[in-house]
């Protein structure tokens, strides 16, 4: 009899969508205190464009041997669990895993992971919503935490790509924390950044308090700050070098199980916005990288295995 296995996406040689392959993973049991998940979605990030393009092999993030996995992000429902582990099968998870070096990721039947790398998902959300929170939703809660709480007389803030995965949940928690949000965006989106509570757009004069850059304006964003003001970036050691006083900051995203089951709950009340733009097979890999590469989407990909 043979071993059972899995399907996942992977790259062996990047080089863009065209390197993602399919291939069969043997099954793994979870260990004590883990978990395996049966994949009802995976997101596709920006980073994971990166990856199949050999952009972090080129960091010397990558270190795999054979091949690397794709995805960071998903949803999907408990079908194992291990010695020590209190959630019971059937139960509705979503999760982030962290790091570039593995074997295989998110785009997968299934996935091994510790249960505490993951948060149970309400039963309001539905799972391919779930899937877009874990990573968009707790780089832009850290990304909030970098900026604090807006000071006395100086809370004006842009935020680049305000329609976006990331950009519409700064738009929202930012201005719990007493900030003056503006969002940058395309103009059919002004609707959608105007319903977060926000004031809308096309194009920005300098001057802002701070800057939260998504849409990766990189140097074009950091002139907008006043000077003394706050630039709050989305890739690290790819920020512009600070000038005229201005704080430079990029966000690290990390796994938080608490914040995660928050912004679920938010998600799923509708506070925070959680928009899937297409559901793809796991053999569409490589289509979603390429229309996710052409942006303007107002929501991601999600691969359904």
């Amino acid at each position: 009899m043979s071993a059972a296995t899995f399907r996942a996406a992977v790259v062996r040689v990047p080089n863009g969508p065209d390197s993602i392959e399919i291939i069969e993973v043997p099954v793994a049991e979870p260990g004590p205190g883990q978990i395996r998940v049966a994949i009802a979605a995976a997101t596709v990030n920006p980073t994971d464009l990166g990856v199949a393009a050999g952009f972090f092999h080129a960091l010397g993030l990558v270190q795999q041997p054979e091949h690397t996995g794709l995805g960071w992000e998903f949803a999907g429902v408990v079908d194992a669990a291990g010695p020590g582990v209190e959630l019971a099968a059937g139960t509705r998870v979503a999760g982030l895993v962290v790091g570039f070096d593995r074997d295989y990721g998110t785009y997968a039947e299934q996935i091994v992971v510790a249960a505490a790398e993951v948060a149970p998902v309400p039963d309001g959300l539905d799972l391919p919503a779930a899937a877009t929170v874990p990573l968009n939703g707790l780089a832009a809660a850290q990304v909030v935490d970098l900026l604090g709480d807006a000071p006395a007389g100086a809370g004006r803030l842009l935020v680049t790509g305000a329609a976006g995965a990331v950009g519409a949940n700064v738009t929202v928690l930012a201005q719990e924390r007493g900030w003056q949000v503006t969002g940058l965006a395309r103009a059919g989106d002004e609707e959608f950044v105007r319903g977060l509570g926000a004031d809308f757009t096309t194009r920005a004069a300098s001057g802002w308090d701070a800057v939260v850059d998504p849409a990766q304006l990189n140097d074009q964003a950091l002139k907008l700050v006043r000077d003394g003001g706050a630039f709050v970036g989305l890739r690290p050691g790819l920020e512009p070098p600070a000038e005229r006083g201005i704080s430079v900051t990029s966000v690290v995203t990390a796994f938080d199980r608490t914040r995660l089951a928050d912004l679920l709950t938010r998600a799923a009340a509708g506070e925070l916005p959680a928009r899937v733009h297409a559901s793809v097979s796991l053999d569409q890999a490589a289509e979603a990288h390429r229309a996710t590469a052409k942006g303007g989407l107002r929501g991601r990909y999600i691969i359904c295995p």
